[in-house]
């Protein structure tokens, strides 16, 4: 109990005759003092005394998929930023392979008894993975908002980017340049987002053939990438800046040129992509009014307003950089 007082002493910067007033509800403490005490103890892990216990921590989980995709952490400032203009407190949850799961993390937010949960890139865009915990929380009634492409028995507010739009951008920008032979490299076939873009892709008269299905990384996108160069491809669609950052260098491994024998179209626009070489084209997400409308979706929730388990959709846009060009003429 002493070491428990004087580590939140220390983080509000009180006395610990201040904090120890504050967890046996005694008067003489201003509701500034008594919100930043409790607040503390959420974030150091403490549980709040039983009578404590009735207000939810102003803690919002946020949980993402990884860092390695620049654009986790770009979504994660903007989010972090909109909370606490609100006055909320995030608290980040990475998964890693073989170590916290999504699951647990949810268990282990709810422990801390957060306000609520935005969760970007997360298993609820996987047809086929385990969606048991989502329905915990909305059992518990605990608000939260999912980020990019559902699949449809979750029943929480969306905000997703405009997969349907994005790909048709892309299969236009290629075929405008001459492109013929356009291949598209995808996530799991299980993922949400990457079913809508291949729906799009086909729709558009697009080759299922000349579609390659794997993981989000850069030596994914190299593996898919390399099997589509050997079918002749002219141009690739990919679903992720690091695919298309993987699909550059199986095309420079197979001894072509980037945009001058294939041209290669990302999704994002995460930081640096004006850096690369070539500079990618891509498609942006907006993140920034996306954060700010998952932010606002939760706040709503937290507040007690009836807010429907609908799909905000937002419209990207092409961002035409050095890494596609006109077709070469054979």
């Amino acid at each position: 109990m002493t070491r428990r007082l004087a580590q939140v002493a220390k983080k509000v910067g009180v006395s610990e005759a201040t904090v120890s007033r504050v967890l046996n509800g005694k008067p003489g403490v201003s509701d500034a003092t008594r919100e930043a005490v409790l607040t503390a103890l959420d974030v150091l892990g403490y549980e709040r005394p039983t009578q404590l216990r009735g207000d939810r921590a102003r803690l919002v989980g946020l949980v993402l998929p990884e860092l390695q995709n620049p654009i986790f952490p770009a979504f994660a400032e903007v989010v972090g930023g909109a909370l606490a203009q609100q006055g909320f407190t995030s608290v980040l949850c990475t998964r890693t392979v073989g170590g916290v799961s999504e699951a647990d993390y949810v268990d282990l937010l709810l422990q801390q008894q957060v306000s609520g949960v935005v969760f970007a890139g997360g298993l609820y865009a996987q047809a086929d993975a385990a969606h048991s915990h989502y329905e915990l929380l909305h059992e518990r009634k605990l608000p939260t908002v999912l980020v990019n492409a559902a699949v449809e028995q979750l029943d929480f507010p969306q905000v997703s980017c405009d997969d349907v739009v994005a790909a048709e951008m892309a299969v236009a920008h290629l075929r405008a340049l001459g492109h013929e032979r356009i291949g598209m490299v995808l996530g799991p076939k299980d993922h949400m987002p990457s079913r809508r873009k291949l729906e799009t892709f086909q729709a558009q008269g697009g080759d299922p053939a000349l579609v390659e299905h794997t993981m989000f990384s850069l030596e994914g996108g190299h593996a898919a990438a390399a099997r589509l160069v050997k079918q002749g491809v002219t141009g690739v669609i990919c679903a992720s800046d690091l695919l298309a950052l993987g699909a550059i260098r199986a095309a420079r491994r197979a001894g072509m040129s980037v945009p001058a024998d294939i041209s290669v179209i990302g999704f994002d626009d995460s930081a640096l992509m004006n850096c690369t070489e070539p500079p990618l084209t891509t498609v942006r997400q907006p993140i920034d009014a996306m954060g700010r409308a998952a932010v606002d979706l939760l706040v709503a929730q937290i507040d007690k307003a009836v807010v429907p388990a609908d799909e905000l959709l937002f419209e990207p846009e092409l961002v035409v950089r050095a890494s596609t060009a006109r077709a070469r003429v054979t």
